[in-house]
């Protein structure tokens, strides 16, 4: 019963671990379905972090904190679509810029407000989205089995964890049932042929691309304000770089994504659960190790058990409207 719980305990982490990098890699998903390449995502998430945790901290609400991320997160994501689809540039420099930008503008601006080294303070509970517990959670938690498979693994996760697994139907739905997924897989296959039946290609990139910013921007206010009570420098550590990776190994499918986030994110729960274990012959196993095993990992993975991987005909493509 002792291994039963000790692996809900590590599933339970696994679920919380793995909803940004869920929202991130449908961010990057759709946005890529449309044609434009996005390897920005982990700087829309650090700037969204360090939004959110500052309007938090400022007003003491998490929603407007939450409003805060999302909003800095499109403008970061329009900022992309402007330099990529309005300018045709180059979708991998944009997405680097935008990263390297991010990363050193959180540090001046968190240092400059707060005088805290590019920290936050840290937020109250108001300012943070809490553990939610599901009904009959604390009734239940004490039955064998069904009763921790509910009151653990299911209850107990904040708001915007179900938020990021109930956004992959969502997307899964807005992409393949509506006119406008229909339009979007196109226009990331064949932007001519879309072009040509007098649809703008230029406006269904740029609303893909604002689904991309919103999206980020929830994953990233979940790392500030969520799993964590503050921004700190570099939060993200490579989280976006993991949703790009878990999203091709979907093969930009939302449920196999999906999968390949809870892989990642399952990979990194057990890391923190072997820091401190000691290996016969070896000794205790270095933290660094630990850290990198996820990353480690994740390479390993793409490299050997991916196969071919055909991302949409059009992505990173710029499209020159003929006249």
């Amino acid at each position: 019963m002792e291994q039963f719980t000790l692996f809900i305990l590590v599933l339970d982490a696994t679920v919380r671990v793995s909803a940004p990098l869920v929202l991130a890699a449908l961010a990057g998903l759709v946005s890529e379905r449309s044609g434009v390449i996005d390897i920005g995502l982990e700087g829309k998430m650090l700037g969204a972090a360090f939004a959110a945790a500052a309007a938090g901290y400022v007003t003491g609400s998490a929603w407007i904190g939450l409003a805060a991320g999302i909003g800095v997160s499109v403008v970061l994501a329009l900022i992309h679509g402007y330099a990529c689809i309005t300018h045709a540039g180059n979708h991998i420099v944009s997405g680097m810029a935008i990263n390297i930008l991010v990363s050193g503008l959180t540090i001046v601006l968190g240092t400059t407000w707060f005088s805290q080294g590019g920290r936050t303070p840290q937020l109250s509970n108001d300012a943070r989205f809490m553990s939610l517990d599901l009904p009959g959670a604390q009734q239940l938690a004490d039955v064998p089995v069904v009763g921790q498979l509910y009151s653990e693994l299911l209850s107990g996760h904040n708001l915007l964890v179900y938020v990021a697994f109930l956004t992959v139907p969502a997307v899964y739905w807005l992409l393949f049932k509506t006119r406008f997924g229909l339009r979007v897989r196109a226009v990331g296959e064949n932007p001519q042929a879309v072009d040509t039946a007098g649809i703008s290609v230029a406006f269904l990139r740029y609303r893909a691309v604002i689904i991309c910013g919103v999206l980020c921007g929830i994953a990233g206010t979940y790392l500030a304000t969520a799993q964590g009570a503050s921004f700190i420098r570099d939060m993200t550590a490579g989280k976006g770089y993991i949703a790009l990776a878990a999203m091709i190994f979907g093969k930009w499918r939302p449920v196999p994504t999906m999968l390949a986030c809870l892989l990642f994110g399952f990979l990194e729960a057990v890391a923190v659960r072997l820091e401190g274990t000691e290996v016969p012959g070896i000794g205790h196993i270095p933290v660094q190790m630990i850290e990198a095993l996820p990353y480690v990992l994740t390479v390993i993975l793409l490299a050997g058990f991916i196969g071919k991987a055909i991302p949409p005909k059009a992505d990173g493509v710029p499209y020159v409207k003929e006249h």
